[in-house]
């Protein structure tokens, strides 16, 4: 996909710490909603028409369904094409409209795939440190948290329409 300038245009201020916050929950809300879909057709729909009912019901109680390589891959696919599609079209995701939150590069232009892939990857590490990654924004003169710093990105404020 082209990189594309974003609307509306302008010098937007960086976001407020609560205000990441809450669109991070939002999304979380929506990942969990996806993946949910997702294993629920993974499982009881390829997974039943490859062994079959029986056999299916089988694995589960053996519980060799719970750690299947197959299925995690499609759930870490599936959470950097959620970010990644609604970052490179339109910079927003659903929690980010929620709270007039938009990812950009520091032209205004939509991100690229690689700079999502990038920003995912990091906020994962960002998260994972106690969400020091995301508190960062603090400390950070222009109020970037990791995943922004390593992304060449930041996160704006849009105006209210």
């Amino acid at each position: 996909m082209a990189v594309k300038q974003l609307q509306p245009r302008g010098d937007f201020p960086a976001p407020g710490l609560f205000r990441r916050l809450a669109a991070a929950f939002y999304d979380l809300m929506l990942c969990l909603a996806l993946l949910m879909v997702l294993i629920l057709l993974y499982q009881q729909g390829v997974l039943r028409l490859v062994y079959g009912a029986e056999t299916l019901q089988a694995m589960s109680d053996a519980g060799s369904l719970d750690r299947d390589p197959v299925l995690t891959i499609l759930m870490i696919l599936a959470i950097y094409g959620f970010f990644g599609l609604f970052w490179t079209l339109t910079g927003q995701t659903l929690g980010m409209q929620a709270w007039r939150l938009r990812v950009q590069q520091l032209d205004g232009s939509s991100i690229t795939w690689r700079q999502a892939i990038n920003r995912v990857s990091v906020a994962f590490i960002a998260w994972a440190c106690g969400g020091l990654g995301i508190w960062w924004a603090l400390w950070d003169k222009q109020s970037r948290t990791w995943p922004d710093i390593a992304s060449g990105t930041r996160t704006v404020v849009l105006p209210k329409a």
